[in-house]
């Protein structure tokens, strides 16, 4: 086979070996008869492939019991609307670090379901630079804050998280898994899996309980209320996706966890940077 380098932003390259996998399990996942993709999703072939790939997210990223992990659909375009129709209601406000397109994508969207205080903006500057902790002006009674954390098209990442108050809400999707994060200053982080963690069609939510606690119980769309999908399969998941993120964090694990990760990616970065 001819393998190219893939420089893509995404859908990124995935290990070799991790594909290797899932061509040899491709039309007879682990002796069932049935391709991952045929078996149903309530079986307990999928069941199994789900719950390993929960088990290892809590492994890597150090989540205690605290933490809701949901596999859901539609990118993290549609958690940039499905959390603050959770989350934010009309006389409410919510505070939004404005760090690049996809921050912008994510405003746009939380105004439609109440207030937007954007607490910093680099716009002015075409997205330079994301800010210092004390250029951050967040508002007195936000129900959350939102940021970024790598800001694909603009090439800027927080090193360190924010400081706030209140709830930190995360788009994690372009730098998710790629180093050790400090889950303890974070209530709810989402992340499309199709940079660092599988193909597209599955998107990573971790939500702190007592955050998912105060969470609407009314006016959301059954299916766009994060409470209908814990602890119940409420409709059919992306099984071949989440069953690519379980051989991917076994990876992971494998290669030595988070923290090698980032030393892997220090070195790849500076290859660049150095020269």
């Amino acid at each position: 086979m001819n393998r190219i380098h893939n420089f893509s932003a995404g859908p990124a390259t995935l290990p070799l070996e991790v594909l290797e996998q899932a061509k040899q399990e491709m039309t007879d996942f682990r002796g069932c008869g049935m391709s991952i993709m045929e078996v149903s999703h309530r079986g307990p072939e999928y069941i199994g492939v789900d719950a390993s790939a929960r088990e290892r997210l809590v492994r890597l990223l150090g989540l205690g019991d605290d933490f809701e992990v949901l596999f859901l659909q539609g990118g993290a375009s549609t958690q940039f609307l499905m959390m603050p129709i959770n989350f934010l209601d009309v006389a409410q406000t919510a505070d939004y670090l404005n760090t690049g397109t996809w921050a912008q994508k994510a405003i746009k969207e939380a105004k439609a379901f109440g207030n937007v205080h954007v607490a910093f903006s680099s716009e002015e500057g075409n997205f330079n630079r994301v800010p210092t902790q004390p250029e951050i002006q967040w508002s007195n009674d936000a129900q959350f804050a939102h940021f970024t954390s790598n800001n694909t098209i603009f090439g800027t990442e927080f090193s360190v998280e924010p400081d706030c108050d209140v709830p930190l809400v995360c788009d994690a999707s372009s730098n998710f898994l790629s180093k050790p994060i400090n889950i303890d200053k974070y209530g709810f982080i989402y992340a499309g899996a199709q940079k660092n963690l599988g193909p597209a069609g599955v998107t990573v939510v971790i939500v702190r309980k007592n955050f998912l606690a105060k969470a609407k119980t009314s006016g959301v769309p059954t299916i766009l209320s994060y409470k209908t999908h814990v602890g119940e399969m409420f409709n059919t998941p992306p099984v071949f996706a989440v069953y690519m993120v379980d051989l991917v964090l076994a990876w992971i694990e494998r290669m030595g966890g988070l923290k090698a990760m980032e030393a892997h990616n220090i070195e790849k970065a500076n290859l660049l940077y150095n020269e």
